[in-house]
């Protein structure tokens, strides 16, 4: 039975396209089926042996899904991952994040890893997001860091009222209210001042951003919660936003619900390193003290 691999690539970047190619040969010397996004075939030069596609069904049936660039390509990649529940690793091109696992000084042995079939999986939890107007749903979407609601225009505040498992929170006169899992305590939800959620505590954070109240405190809540965000009738127009990449207009007196998702993300790791010893890295911690070691 033939092998196979979707390859998800940000050709802006010539680092990327250049390796992207030398994934591509690796896995088809080892017999495996790549597939690649038409739309990206022109840009990456690679093997007549690959096999473009398009559509919605790209990752039917591939083993793994190699997301070749910063934390854009990867979450690109998680929305054709994600339905099919195919595993997904991220590979580093030397942008700082959080979702890539396999770095590019080792991007040989990371292959053969994936050939060997040498990796564990790990599930990380989505939202569900719904957007209703007038008794009718205007949008329908799902996020692998966050879901945010904020103001559509400059100049004026937010009003948001926030209800948490069915009861009201506050009412919010904010630039806005990010929903976010786990995973996105790292990204949006962190410069909002957030807490830094290890990926495996199961919860849901609930972030208000710059917001005129007394209590404006992020709150983590069990996964099983359910958050309401109701766009004041009175305010301005605001926007829905997930994960930074799917955008809707809501008119006030819109009320958009946020939920654990139904499918998780389901992501590679090649040599699980622990939770801490990533953030420190990423952040550049410093570990010694800022004055140094003193003894």
């Amino acid at each position: 039975m033939t092998r196979s691999a979707l390859l998800v690539t940000h050709t802006g970047r010539r680092q990327s396209t250049q390796h992207a190619r030398t994934v591509a040969q690796d896995l088809l010397a080892a017999g495996f089926e790549v597939r690649v996004i038409t739309e990206e075939v022109a840009d990456l030069d690679l093997p007549p042996e690959v096999t473009p596609v398009e559509g919605r069904g790209v990752a039917d049936g591939v083993e793994i899904v190699l997301a070749m660039g910063g934390d854009g390509t990867f979450l690109r990649a998680a929305e054709l991952a994600r339905p099919v529940k195919a595993p997904l690793l991220g590979i580093n091109l030397g942008k700082v994040g959080f979702l890539a696992e396999a770095e590019i000084d080792h991007l040989d042995q990371a292959v053969k890893d994936v050939v060997d079939g040498a990796y564990k999986v790990d599930e990380r939890l989505t939202l569900d997001v719904r957007a209703e107007y007038g008794g009718r749903v205007i949008a329908e979407s799902w996020a692998l860091n966050e879901v945010s609601v904020e103001k559509g225009q400059r100049a004026q505040m937010l009003e948001l009222l926030v209800d948490v498992d069915g009861r009201p929170l506050a009412r919010y006169g904010c630039d806005g209210v990010v929903c976010a899992t786990p995973t996105g305590s790292t990204a949006y939800a962190f410069s909002g001042g957030g807490p830094v959620v290890w990926p495996e505590v199961e919860a849901l954070l609930l972030v208000p951003i710059s917001a005129h109240a007394l209590f404006s405190k992020p709150l983590v809540t069990a996964p099983t919660s359910t958050f309401a965000l109701t766009v004041d009738p009175y305010t301005s127009f605001a926007v829905l936003c997930c994960d930074g990449r799917r955008t809707w207009d809501l008119p006030p007196g819109a009320k958009v619900t946020v939920e654990r998702g139904q499918l998780p993300v389901r992501l590679v790791r090649l040599q699980p390193r622990p939770f801490t010893d990533v953030l420190v890295a990423k952040f550049a911690l410093p570990v010694e003290g800022w004055r140094g070691n003193r003894r």
